[in-house]
C-alpha cells in the first residue's frame, strides 16, 4: 500500500471516516437507547440493586460506573500516549481500543440484572474503548493535516459523524419500535428489550467495519519501533507536570481554567445523566410514551445543540468569549432549578431543548477560547492534552458527587439541583480571568 502524503484529500477523509465509524456509540448506547434499556430492567417499585455488597439505586451506579471508567482513562492516556510517540505506532493503540469497544457493545447483548458484574464490564469496555480511541485519533490530526486543513477536516469529521450516528440510530429506533418488521417476536415489551440487545450489536459491528477504511490508510507514525522501557512510560506524566508548572506563570490561562474545570464538571454530569432523569423522575403515561419521550429529547438536543454553537459562536464575536461563557453558565444555572420541578413530559421537552441550545456552545467555545489563551508555543499537544485529562478528572469528580447526592437523598432532582452550585461557582471564577486577553471579554 502506498502511504498517502500529509494534506492529501485521501488521506484527510480516511481519518475524518472514524467519526462515521465510532460516532454510533455516543448517540445510540451513551444517549439513547441503552439508558432507556437498562431503566426499563428495573421494576418501577425496585430501583436498588446489590453491588459488591451494598444496596445501590439503579442511576447512582450508572454514575460511580462511569465515574470509575473515565478514572481508568485518565491514568491510562498519558501513559499510552508517552508510548505511542515513543515507538511511533498510534495506529496500534487506536486500533487497541477501536476493538474494545466494538467489543463490549455487542457483549451488552447479553446485558441483565443477574450477570450484572460481566454486564458492567461490558459497559466499561465500550466507554473505554470510545474515549480511549479518542485520545489516538485527535493527536494523528496534525501529522495528517497541515493547520490550513485542520479545522475544516475537523468540522468535515464532526459532520459525517452526526449523520451516520442518526442512520444507525433511526434504523435501531425503528427496529425496536416496529420489531414485527424485523421478524422479532413476543409481547411488546419482550420484542422491544431485544431489539434494543439487537441494536447493541449494531454498534459494534458498524464500528468495527467502518473504522477498517481507517486503519487501512492512516500512517502508523513518524518514528521507527523501539523498546519500550521505563522511562517512556512516565512521559505523558512529564508532559502534564511541565504544563501545570507552565501555568503559574500563565495567570489568566491558570483562571481560566480553573473555571472550565468547575463549569465542565457539571455541564459533562448533565450530559450524561440526562436520559436516566427523564425515565425515572418523569410523570409519562405508560412505557410506550416513555420510550418515544426520550428518544424525541434525544433528538432534539442534537438538532437544537447545532443551532446553539453557531450562536453562542456569534455572541463571542459580539460580547467576548469571557463574558458568553457567563452568560452561559447563567443558563445553565436556570436548567439547574427548572429541571428540579420538571415533572411532565412537556416540561422535559422545554429542558431538553435548553440543554441542546447550550450543550454545543459551551463545548465549542471552551475549546477555542482556551486555544485563544494558549501561549506562543509549538507544543500545543501537551497542552490541549492537559486541557483533555482537566475535563476527565472533571467527570470523574462531577459523577461521583452526582450518584452519591441521588443515592443518600433517592432522587436525581437534588442531584441536579446540587450542580446548580458548580455553574455558580464557574461564573465567579469566570469574572476573575484577566482583562488584559487576546480576545474580546
Amino acid at each position: 500500500m502506498a502511504i498517502l502524503k500529509k494534506g492529501s484529500k485521501k488521506l484527510l477523509n480516511a481519518w475524518a471516516f472514524y467519526d462515521w465509524a465510532n460516532s454510533v456509540y455516543t448517540l445510540t448506547i451513551a444517549s439513547t437507547i441503552f439508558p432507556i434499556f437498562y431503566s426499563a430492567l428495573f421494576l418501577d417499585n425496585v430501583k436498588n440493586i446489590e453491588f459488591f455488597g451494598f444496596e445501590v439505586k439503579n442511576t447512582a451506579l450508572i454514575s460511580f460506573v462511569t465515574a470509575f471508567t473515565f478514572f481508568v482513562i485518565t491514568i491510562l492516556s498519558p501513559i499510552l500516549s508517552g508510548i505511542a510517540d515513543y515507538i511511533g505506532n498510534k495506529k496500534l493503540f487506536l486500533k487497541f481500543f477501536c476493538y474494545v469497544g466494538s467489543i463490549g457493545c455487542i457483549g451488552m447483548y447479553w446485558f441483565s440484572l443477574e450477570y450484572i458484574y460481566m454486564s458492567m464490564f461490558f459497559y466499561f469496555c465500550g466507554l473505554l474503548g470510545y474515549w480511549g480511541s479518542l485520545v489516538f485519533y485527535n493527536s494523528y490530526l496534525p501529522d495528517i493535516a497541515y493547520s490550513e486543513q485542520q479545522d475544516a477536516i475537523s468540522a468535515k469529521g464532526f459532520s459525517i459523524g452526526y449523520i451516520g450516528s442518526v442512520i444507525l440510530l433511526l434504523f435501531n429506533l425503528a427496529m425496536v419500535m416496529k420489531p414485527n418488521w424485523f421478524g422479532i417476536q413476543g409481547t411488546e415489551q419482550e420484542a422491544a428489550m431485544f431489539a434494543m440487545r439487537v441494536s447493541f450489536i449494531t454498534v459494534g459491528i458498524w464500528w468495527i467495519f467502518f473504522a477498517q477504511y481507517t486503519f487501512y490508510h492512516l500512517p502508523k507514525g513518524n518514528s521507527q519501533e523501539k523498546k519500550v522501557i521505563k522511562d517512556v512510560l512516565l512521559n505523558g506524566f512529564k508532559e502534564l507536570n511541565s504544563v501545570w508548572l507552565q501555568l503559574k506563570e500563565d495567570l489568566k490561562l491558570k483562571r481560566f481554567l480553573n473555571a472550565f474545570f468547575v463549569y465542565s464538571m457539571a455541564v459533562q454530569t448533565i450530559m450524561l445523566m440526562a436520559v436516566y432523569f427523564g425515565e425515572e423522575e418523569i410523570s409519562w403515561a405508560d412505557n410506550s410514551e416513555k420510550t418515544m419521550g426520550l428518544i424525541i429529547s434525544i433528538l432534539v438536543i442534537q438538532l437544537v445543540a447545532i443551532l446553539g454553537a453557531n450562536i453562542t459562536a456569534n455572541a463571542s464575536t459580539k460580547y467576548g468569549n469571557i463574558k458568553t461563557l457567563i452568560g452561559v453558565n447563567v443558563i445553565w444555572m436556570f436548567i439547574c432549578v427548572f429541571a428540579y420541578f420538571v415533572k411532565t413530559p412537556i416540561e422535559f421537552y422545554f429542558t431538553a431543548a435548553i440543554v441542546g441550545f447550550v450543550m454545543g456552545g459551551v463545548q465549542a467555545l471552551s475549546r477555542s477560547t482556551y486555544s485563544k489563551f494558549l501561549p506562543k508555543t509549538e507544543d500545543t499537544t501537551s497542552y490541549f492534552s492537559f486541557y483533555d485529562v482537566t475535563e476527565k478528572v472533571g467527570i470523574i469528580i462531577g459523577m461521583l458527587l452526582y450518584g452519591a447526592v441521588d443515592q443518600i437523598t433517592g432522587t436525581m432532582r437534588n442531584a441536579i439541583l446540587f450542580l446548580f452550585v458548580f455553574f455558580l461557582l464557574g461564573i465567579i471564577l469566570l469574572f476573575r480571568v484577566p482583562k488584559n486577553i487576546s480576545v474580546k471579554n
